[in-house]
């Protein structure tokens, strides 16, 4: 895994399950990865590759139907998966925040803004004669303008960025050391996509915390994030910092989502689309899960879970035969130079 300078989170082996209509859904299988302290990691991937799931768990937010069946979870020393819920709500409360996708289905709406501040501050222990000044601090450190006006306010009177840099305030007001944000720009239109992820990123700098970015949206990742795994149905299969992934490439999962992405304007290379579709996560992976789409898949794919492989520098690819996968697209990308 990546080098731990100053580790603030390591999570191990992880492996989470859910039981839906009498099936075990086998969420995320075997997820190991590291976050720095002061780093952006990126958790990318389709819609149920169980991105969301991996995120969720660090804070012990699965839904009811979920549950972490092995692994660790090691936060600041501590293995979240063994404490408590009271010891759980603690460390919620004063050292993980996490924000979300939907402010709406997150954030109170019979409460004002102030009411839902002011709950996250007296459990940090902030005096109440100073919770107000707290509060409208937080407001303008996240640029809500005219803040002691808007902490009158409810969410329903905000707009949908808004109401984003609203919930990124209360999950700052516990002076997180980890915030976790899963999809939080998705709802977005793209210029205020630009302006919450160019927020957090500023955030994260002056605050000196770290962050987890969950997306499916490698541009993103490009664009704020110190490291990266790509995960393909429960499995990490690629694993780097941003650079070393986007300048070489190496799962052909990874290839395939970088080939379906749009470029500049000018570009008229034909993007192409991943064939096929993601396995069905109630049916335990013999093989490869990336076997069925793959254009380089054979037998030994179709029979044998391939190891992550440390190809140099923490770069890690889960591939059989991600080295001929490489050389291949490489002469592909000549070819289409040469046209």
């Amino acid at each position: 895994m990546s080098q731990q300078k100053a580790g603030v989170l390591e999570v191990s082996h992880l492996q989470i399950q859910y039981k839906s209509k009498g099936e075990t859904v086998y969420a995320v299988e075997d997820v190991s990865f590291s976050v720095n302290r002061g780093e952006t990691f990126g958790l990318v991937g389709e819609s149920g590759c169980g991105k969301s799931a991996a995120c969720r768990a660090i804070a012990r937010l699965l839904p009811e139907n979920g549950h972490i069946s092995g692994g660790s979870v090691v936060f600041e020393g501590k293995d979240l998966t063994l404490l408590s819920e009271r010891e759980m709500a603690d460390v919620r409360g004063r050292g993980v925040s996490m924000i979300f996708q939907e402010p709406m289905t997150s954030l109170n709406p019979v409460l004002s803004i102030r009411s839902q501040i002011d709950e996250v501050l007296r459990r940090r222990g902030v005096a109440i004669s100073e919770r107000k000044a707290a509060a409208i601090d937080l407001l303008r450190m996240v640029d809500i303008p005219e803040p002691e006006r808007r902490l009158k306010q409810y969410i329903h009177q905000f707009s949908g960025g808004m109401r984003q840099r609203a919930m990124i305030a209360l999950a700052l007001a516990s002076k997180p050391a980890l915030l976790l944000a899963d999809e939080p720009t998705t709802a977005l239109d793209v210029t205020i996509q630009h302006q919450i992820l160019m927020l957090l990123n500023r955030l994260k700098h002056e605050l000196g915390m770290s962050m987890i970015l969950v997306t499916h949206d490698l541009g993103v990742v490009r664009l704020v994030c110190d490291a990266v795994a790509v995960m393909y149905a429960g499995y990490i299969v690629e694993y780097a910092a941003v650079d070393a992934l986007f300048s070489h490439p190496s799962h052909p999962y990874t290839l395939g989502l970088l080939n379906s992405l749009p470029r500049d304007e000018d570009d008229r290379v034909q993007l192409e689309p991943i064939p096929g579709a993601p396995p069905d996560q109630s049916v335990r992976i013999k093989g490869c899960p990336f076997a069925p789409r793959c254009p380089l898949a054979d037998t030994l794919c179709e029979n044998s879970l391939p190891p992550l492989i440390d190809t140099g520098g923490s770069h890690l690819i889960r591939c059989h035969h991600h080295n001929g996968y490489d050389s291949n697209q490489n002469q592909r990308q000549g070819n289409k130079e040469g046209q």
